[in-house]
């Protein structure tokens, strides 16, 4: 697979660990379907360049995704996603994995006082620049 900086996005200023922000995005991706079974991810040494973080970093994330059976390793091979997510959890499951981020979001918008209609008006707006031509995963 070729080395694209854009496979994972990481936020530096997240008290959440890099490793943890990896292994969330690959587990999102994989339950969306956007990663299938027998897919292949990227190298570490790529993802580590494309980031600029440890290799050690990127490895512990693949490391735990394998531990958990998202992820398959093949000696001399790139690591791909494992056979049993051959296709899309269901809309409810992927729902269920998003509303602790949205719960987090929440508590953060009423600790700074931010209206409801403000929070939802600026979460639409995320919505949309996060799709943006081009995007495609």
């Amino acid at each position: 697979m070729s080395s694209d900086s854009h496979f994972f996005q990481i936020n530096t200023g997240s008290t959440e660990p890099i490793y943890r922000q990896l292994v969330e995005q690959l587990r999102r991706r994989v339950a969306s379907g956007q990663l299938v079974a027998g897919q292949e991810i990227p190298s570490v040494r790529e993802v580590a360049q494309a980031l600029a973080v440890h290799p050690m970093t990127i490895s512990k994330a693949y490391s735990l995704l394998e531990a958990e059976g998202l992820l398959e390793r093949r000696r001399g091979l790139a690591m791909r996603v494992a056979a049993q997510h051959s296709r899309a959890q269901p809309a409810a499951e992927r729902v269920a994995l998003l509303r602790p981020t949205l719960e987090r979001a929440a508590a953060e918008a009423q600790q700074l006082e931010v209206p409801t209609a403000k929070a939802l008006q600026l979460f639409d707006q995320i919505l949309h620049q996060a799709k943006q031509p081009g995007d495609a995963a």
